[in-house]
This record gives C-alpha cells, sequence and structure tokens, in this order.
C-alpha cells in the first residue's frame, strides 16, 4: 500500500526480510508448482470455480481501468463504478444479497442458517495504485466470491453457521485524496466526520466528489455507516504477500501473525543559500549536506538499533531483538530549493518511513532519531523541522483465527498435493491492508499468497493459476468449519 512517488529511495528491508524467512525457513517446501494430474475431476476441489473462473475475473477486473494501457482504479472513478457493477453480479451469481453503502463499499451477504448471529467479514480492497497490478486486493475478493459460490453449487450455502459478507472496499490505497482506508475506515468507525472535507489536488473535497457520484453523505450517515462491533465475529483477508518470503520458502500460501506499526516523518532542513563557486566549504551552513548525514545515520540506526537506543523501562532487551529482525525505514522523497546544479541549496526536504511490528520500539527509533537530526542540525549551523504525518500502530493477528486460517491452509494443500510434511509457514506484513483499519472492529485474521518475485504494485505483479486455486480452496475450508 503506497502512492508516493519516489525520486531517491533508501530502503532498508533486508531486516524484515531476514525476520520473515527465519519465521518461514522451518516450512521451506517443494510447492513450486502444484502439479494438476487428476485434481480437476475431483468434485470436491471445484477447479471450475476456484481456478479457472477465478483466473478469468481477475484479468477481466484488470482491465476495468481508467488509464489506457495500464491499470488506474481509484476512489470511485469511472472505472470504479463499473467495477462495482461487476463485482455485485459475481456476489449475486453466488447467492449473495447485495448493496452499495455511502463511501461506495461493494457488500454481498448470505445469512446461513443463523441470521441472528455474529457475522464474519470477509473482503478486501477494490482499488489499485497508477500503473498496477492486478492481483492486489482484486485477489481477496474473488477468492471470497468464488469459495462462496463452490458453497451455493454444493448446497452448503444456507448451512453456514453464520452469517458472511464479502466487502469489496472502496480505497485502501488513498491514491485521489491521499488517505488511505476510506472503505473500511468507515466500517470500522475510525474516520472523523471531518473526512468528507479532505480534498484532492484540484481541491475537489470528499463530500462534493461523492455527490458528482449520485452519493449524498453528511457527517451524520458518515458515522452511521459504522458496524455495531457486537454483530460482527471477526474479519478474514486473503491478500498476496507483496514480498519474497513465500517464494523463497516453496509455499503457496502463508498465514500472517501481524502487521507492522508505521510512522512518516517530513524533515525540512533550512540553511544558507549561496552562490557554489564562491563560498569557501569552511562557511557554508549547507542543508543539503546535513540531509545527506541525517539519511546515513537513519541507515545505521535501523540497520543496527542495538548500537543506538538505551535500555530502560521503555526499551527493553526484548524490544531490542524485535526491532533487530523486523525495523524497516525509508527515505522515499528528497526535494531541494531552488535545485540548480549551481546554488547551494537554501532548503533541503525528505520523507521517513519507518515500519515496525513493536510500537514501543518504534517510538523509541523515532525518539532517537529525532534528537540525532537535531544535533547534526546545530553541529552544521541549520535549522531542523520535523512533522510528524502519519501514525498508525501495529497490528497482531487474532491467534485463534490465525489457527483456523492455518488448519484450513493445510487441509487446501493436502487435498492438492497429498500428504503435507511441512508447516504452513507463518509470516508479518511491512504493508498495510484494510484489516489494519478493520482492527478497531473485530479480531482479524491473514492468509498471504505467494507472488512471483515479490513484487507488487507494477504491471509485473503475479500469482499462479494454481496459487490462486489453493487461495480459494483454504478461504473454502475456512468457510465450511466456520464454528
Amino acid at each position: 500500500m503506497s502512492y508516493t512517488t519516489t525520486t531517491t529511495t533508501t530502503s532498508l528491508h533486508s531486516c524484515f526480510l531476514l525476520f520473515c524467512l527465519l519465521s518461514a525457513l522451518s516450512c521451506v517446501s517443494m510447492f513450486s508448482g502444484i502439479e494438476t494430474g487428476d485434481l480437476e475431476k475431483r468434485d470436491d476441489l471445484f477447479p471450475q470455480i476456484l481456478r479457472d473462473e477465478a483466473v478469468a475475473r481477475l484479468y477481466e477486473l484488470g482491465k476495468v481501468s481508467d488509464g489506457k494501457g495500464y491499470l488506474e482504479r481509484t476512489f470511485l472513478s469511472p472505472a470504479s463504478m463499473r467495477a462495482i457493477i461487476l463485482i455485485r453480479k459475481w456476489m449475486e451469481d453466488a447467492g449473495l444479497r447485495t448493496w452499495v453503502d455511502q463511501m461506495g463499499n461493494v457488500h454481498g451477504r448470505v445469512d446461513g442458517a443463523n441470521a441472528n448471529a455474529e457475522a464474519l467479514l470477509i473482503g478486501s480492497h477494490m482499488d489499485t495504485v497508477v500503473d498496477a497490478g492486478m492481483f492486489d486486493g482484486s485477489l481477496g475478493i474473488v477468492s471470497a466470491i468464488s469459495a462462496l459460490k463452490a458453497m451455493h453449487f454444493n448446497g452448503k450455502l444456507e448451512k453456514l453457521k453464520r452469517p458472511v459478507e464479502v466487502i469489496a472496499f472502496s480505497d485502501e490505497e488513498g491514491v485521489r485524496f491521499q488517505t488511505t482506508f476510506l472503505g473500511s475506515g468507515a466500517i470500522a468507525g475510525i474516520l472523523p466526520g471531518t473526512t468528507l472535507e479532505i480534498s484532492d489536488k484540484r481541491d475537489v473535497m470528499i463530500k462534493d466528489f461523492l455527490k458528482e457520484n449520485s452519493i449524498d453523505i453528511t457527517e451524520e450517515s458518515l458515522l452511521k455507516l459504522k458496524y455495531d462491533p457486537k454483530s460482527v465475529w471477526g474479519y478474514v483477508e486473503v491478500h498476496i504477500e507483496q514480498g519474497p518470503v513465500l517464494e523463497q520458502v516453496g509455499f503457496p500460501l502463508g498465514v500472517v501473525k501481524g502487521i507492522a506499526g508505521q510512522t512518516r516523518l517530513k524533515v525540512t532542513v533550512r540553511g544558507s543559500q549561496g552562490h557554489a563557486g564562491t563560498v569557501p566549504m569552511s562557511m557554508r551552513q549547507d542543508p543539503m549536506a546535513a540531509a545527506a548525514e541525517q539519511i546515513v545515520v537513519l541507515e545505521s540506526l535501523c540497520k543496527h538499533p542495538e548500537e543506538f537506543l538505551s535500555y530502560d523501562a521503555h526499551c527493553s532487551d526484548s524490544t531490542v531483538k524485535s526491532l533487530s529482525s523486523s525495523l524497516v525505514c525509508t527515505v522515499g522523497e528528497i526535494s531541494t530549493w531552488p535545485s540548480a546544479s549551481n546554488v547551494i541549496p537554501g532548503q533541503v526536504t525528505y520523507t521517513v518511513d519507518i515500519r515496525a511490528i513493536d510500537d514501543l520500539g518504534r517510538e523509541a527509533v523515532i525518539y532517537d532519531l529525532s534528537k540525532q537530526i537535531y544535533q547534526i542540525c546545530d553541529k552544521r549551523s541549520v535549522s531542523c523541522i520535523i512533522e510528524h504525518k502519519h501514525d498508525a500502530g501495529a497490528v497482531i493477528c487474532d491467534s485463534d483465527l490465525s489457527s483456523q486460517l492455518k488448519s484450513a491452509t493445510y487441509s487446501a494443500l493436502k487435498k492438492m498435493e497429498g500428504d503435507i510434511q511441512d508447516e504452513v509457514p507463518t509470516l508479518m506484513s511491512g504493508a498495510g491492508h484494510d484489516a489494519m483499519a478493520i482492527s478497531h472492529l473485530t479480531k482479524v485474521g491473514m492468509l498471504f499468497v505467494r507472488c512471483r518475485g515479490g513484487i507488487s504494485h507494477s504491471p509485473q505483479e503475479h500469482v499462479l493459476d494454481n496459487d490462486v486455486w489453493a487461495a480459494g480452496l483454504a478461504t473454502l475450508s475456512f468457510l465450511e468449519n466456520l464454528s
């Protein structure tokens, strides 16, 4: 999940990748590609629904775009409106009752055998980044619908022990309005009423944009979109991994243990603008040199936090160990003023993205980094301003849901491959997902699906047909064994 366009990037992902690999290494398997053989003849595997039709739908949805020659489908754009019609048709084909709420979320629900029981929510987002891949978000929607269609086909849909509701969230990426989770945030009740006043780059507010799409919404009606926590049993999301771990360990599916917390900073360094040829080096107050030193310090801190952080009541040994395996930091944007080759800059601005599974550890890193930034500014006689642009706490997935997802994955892969000796991998997510927003409403669980090369947010994003099948079959197994 990302919507920034970068000019200079320093990506420190190796520690996080190492942590995920260590979590999954005991699960190294030979699932490089599942052989179909006689599997197509087995009625309990539903290859026509869970693989063939699901893959065809992913490709069909991948063509629903506002861009010519590339995939772009942002919040309630013309392409999103066409996608809503398509997704509703698929939901109804699976035997679900459908509707669209005032934030553009598409809902499909079946009451099962007990309409008054707490409902399971399952889904993902239908919006994309610019020049996107076709599996991010869409796979979770299609897998859920396909699994329920298989149950509808074999007469088990009405026998579900609790209501199941598929939701295709309208906005997770935050491309147009630069704010994430508009769809799931409304359902979770974490969006303040003032959200409707947020404007895009053309100064069009969300409420006016919704009105253009014949959706008249007020602050009061936005707040009413929140689900009653007492009516919800839990939330499950199937999503491509967006990383290389599952491919590295040779497994098509993995269970997510948690989602890293995230902080975004904007750092502005101001110095003395001057002529590149006439100001002696010893007399310069150069914000570019100061920013460069700060970025190198950031890299060192995030690679080796144990060498920088002090141990106290707020930063224990376990916290530092957690940071050593999950902390990643990125400088994704940097700009200068006046940005001329023969001018010492007067100002440099850059962004910092810090992610870790331990919230206290992340706060300790931010505190130490801020201290180091100000020290460098004082040393170089420049000024610094650090702005906090975004903070999201880490989310730990529910242990019971995770256990059920692991059992469902094992069951699905055993049906497809035969006897399975290896443990289903468990791993962390460094990217944000709708599950982060929904965690404010109910317990959450996530299932990751292998993607080629770990590539995402790119036209090169790809999931094997049989991995789509495995995801659908695991979802089906999970639904069939709902308590």
